[in-house]
């Protein structure tokens, strides 16, 4: 079955989505790995969980663009070579998952990059055999999501909360007049704490508790992180019980810190709605404090990790077939923005097709990025030898995956 494909590189967990061309749009999860490259001694390249120190590359994705490349054993590997190649792998696992290529292929990138990082990205992909890759801002593609998933306004601005296991960011996006989504306006977090500090204070907890000779592992306070919810009032790790209100009160200044931001990202902007995006966003504190602190509802779905992989699989088939054209209502409306249930009220009526005062909009000209070359000698070698670690066939490893926090 025809289909395209969005994949999400994110510092912890890479994911990838389908969405079928004769089918809904809604978009379905094919694949969930660690975003982890690692050089062999033989000279190849493996995906798959930390290796050996000093020969496995982790967040590379955020650092596409950057002078400094990484180095693995002898090798001097830029970030966005190991970004293609990851994602190029992706790609080749669906494509043997699903028998056929896709007919197109959307890449996730953060808000902030400007021409010269998505030039470089686009230049890795297309040295390592993907030429025609769509890259998406990832909160554009949150928002993509949502779109399917809930009727909303042309004219509907967003606000959106994105948390995962490093990275922070506060956007608002609205709907275009060709009803594709556009970027009001974006704020990256540098010193908040996220979801892999949250980690570390709940590890301190424990700790605390255990004294100095005890032991707990990150991985340990990342499951009972995510185990916190309104019918679980404590958890416990590594034989020590911890209550859901002490780890509360632990992360309160830190979750603050993050909504105070957010709200400031937003400034007079009134959203329809605040998007949650990323793994963190699952602990309920953090739907809590947006809700206590904004004017309108707090959305998230049951897994928001996977929001923005879902979102890159729409924008893929919109690319493909274009916006679905819906019937223009008769009166224009203005959304009220209240806890209640949306009000609206009509303020005026399009004119009819003889007024000589009604002009249409010029359509939005497309933005055309000119990608940056990169030499292609390595990279082309190091795509012919890339292989994966542990690698699962079966949808059952992908579900297994599904409670993993999305790294951005």
């Amino acid at each position: 079955m025809a289909y395209v494909l969005g994949v999400d590189v994110g510092t912890t967990r890479t994911t990838a989505a389908v969405c079928r061309l004769d089918g809904a749009r809604d978009a379905e999860i094919a694949l969930v790995v660690p975003s982890s490259l690692q050089l062999t001694e033989a000279g190849t390249f493996s995906v798959g969980e930390r290796g050996v120190a000093g020969w496995t590359a982790t967040g590379f994705a955020r650092r596409v663009g950057d002078a400094v490349p990484f180095a693995l054993g002898p090798e001097l590997c830029p970030a966005e070579e190991l970004t293609a190649l990851l994602v190029m792998w992706v790609v080749g696992e669906v494509v043997a998952r699903e028998g056929e290529q896709p007919r197109h292929l959307a890449v996730s990138h953060p808000a902030g990059w400007g021409p010269y990082r998505r030039g470089q990205l686009h230049a890795a992909l297309r040295a390592v055999g993907l030429p025609e890759a769509t890259l998406v801002p990832e909160p554009l593609a949150a928002a993509e999501n949502h779109a399917v998933r809930s009727r909303v306004v042309p004219q509907a601005s967003l606000a959106v909360f994105s948390l995962g296991s490093h990275a922070f960011g506060a956007s608002v996006v609205r709907r275009a007049q060709n009803r594709t989504f556009e970027l009001v306006t974006h704020v990256d977090g540098v010193d908040h704490q996220t979801g892999a500090d949250f980690d570390d204070l709940l590890m301190g907890l424990v700790r605390g508790r255990l004294g100095k000779d005890g032991h707990v592992s990150s991985a340990e306070c990342e499951a009972a992180k995510r185990a916190f919810g309104p019918s679980a009032p404590s958890v416990v790790v590594s034989g020590v019980e911890i209550a859901r209100d002490e780890f509360v009160d632990e992360l309160r200044p830190s979750v603050d810190h993050l909504v105070g931001t957010f709200v400031r990202a937003v400034g007079e902007v009134r959203p329809d709605a605040v998007l949650l995006v990323g793994g963190a966003c699952r602990m309920p504190v953090i739907g809590d404090a947006l809700s206590s602190a904004v004017d309108c509802r707090v959305l998230a779905e049951a897994a928001p990790e996977h929001s923005v992989a879902k979102g890159l699989a729409v924008a893929a088939r919109l690319v493909l077939l274009g916006p679905e054209v819906e019937p223009e209502p008769l009166d224009t409306s203005v959304l009220l923005h209240t806890r209640e249930q949306s009000l609206r009220f009509p303020v005026g009526e399009v004119p009819g097709p003889d007024d000589d005062e009604f002009t249409a909009p010029p359509p939005r000209p497309p933005v055309d990025v000119s990608p940056l070359e990169l030499p292609p000698r390595r990279v082309k070698r190091v795509a012919n030898v890339l292989k994966p670690v542990g690698r699962r066939s079966s949808s059952s490893s992908s579900r297994s995956r599904d409670d993993d926090e999305d790294g951005r």
